[in-house]
């Protein structure tokens, strides 16, 4: 006590040890986020060596002298966010921007959410984009940015997936009342342009007769049918058997066929997994 009559705290300061445990646990982490990030910039090797690094760090804390208590202490260094974040799984899920926000995350955690939506995963729609970018890209304008070709590619394969309206798909993808139709115009004419080995409408003579029977039933300028359906298979030993896994609980394949007024077929294809 002072002679204020006030009573001083006493200090306590970290011995010579606990210096020594304090920084021997900041070096582990700091020789593991090193080693972590040369990882990262070299592409990344998979979690083997990522563990290995790991391993290596805690192996260089417990053999230094009298640092038994290290590792509690990098463990708690690491929780208190001395380390980068993992990519969030489905219990850190983001807060809800929109479906075409929510399409655009690029981390594990929307894969399959990405897959719900589009009916596909995202390196066959990345491959679907580039495709069809030439033939759906809009023109710069000094008037505002115009949208991007996987914006409208989404868009369209949204809405023939879910079969939902133009007014509330639109709204999910925040594109207007003109744009919305001719998104899905322009990506129908895209599709056949870049991929016309995949579908076949009839042509010439055939295609009148297809047409003036399919109107006459009231299907105007109409030209066949087209549906999919299932082809189960055994389990394929040579592909990843999860894309082939269906909801039934099957493994299947996919076959398109497009049929006339007289259910004869006018074009088919197979082989594409179930789950692509």
């Amino acid at each position: 006590m002072d002679g204020g009559g006030r009573v001083e705290a006493e200090v306590r300061t970290l011995s010579h040890r606990e210096k020594t445990m304090v920084a021997s646990a900041v070096l582990a982490v700091c020789r593991y986020m090193e080693t972590g990030n040369g990882l990262r910039r070299g592409g990344g090797k998979g979690n083997g060596r990522r563990e290995a690094a790991i391993a290596q760090a805690l192996a260089d804390v417990i053999t230094s002298c009298g640092v038994s208590d290290a590792p509690f202490l990098m463990s708690n260094a690491i929780i208190a966010g001395v380390r980068q974040r993992d990519t969030p799984r489905w219990w850190m899920k983001r807060r809800t921007r929109g479906t075409w926000s929510d399409l655009d995350i690029t981390d594990d955690a929307t894969d399959d959410y990405f897959h719900d939506k589009l009916r596909m995963s995202r390196s066959i729609f990345s491959n679907i984009v580039a495709a069809c970018s030439p033939f759906i890209e809009r023109r710069l304008t000094h008037y505002r940015e115009p949208l991007q070709p996987d914006l409208i590619l989404a868009f369209a394969l949204y809405r023939w997936a879910s079969g939902e309206t133009f007014e509330s798909a639109s709204s999910s993808f925040s594109i207007g009342r003109a744009s919305r139709l001719k998104a899905v115009m322009d990506v129908t004419n895209a599709i056949l342009v870049a991929y016309p080995d995949k579908i076949a409408m009839p042509t010439g003579r055939h295609l009148l007769q297809v047409t003036h029977a399919l109107g006459a039933k009231g299907f105007l300028n109409c030209f066949g049918a087209i549906d999919c359906t299932h082809v189960y298979v055994d389990k394929p030993a040579n592909a990843p058997s999860e894309n082939y896994y269906d909801w039934k609980q099957q493994f299947s394949v996919v076959a398109k066929v497009v049929v006339d007024l007289d259910m004869r077929i006018l074009d088919v294809f197979m082989g594409y997994p179930e789950r692509p």
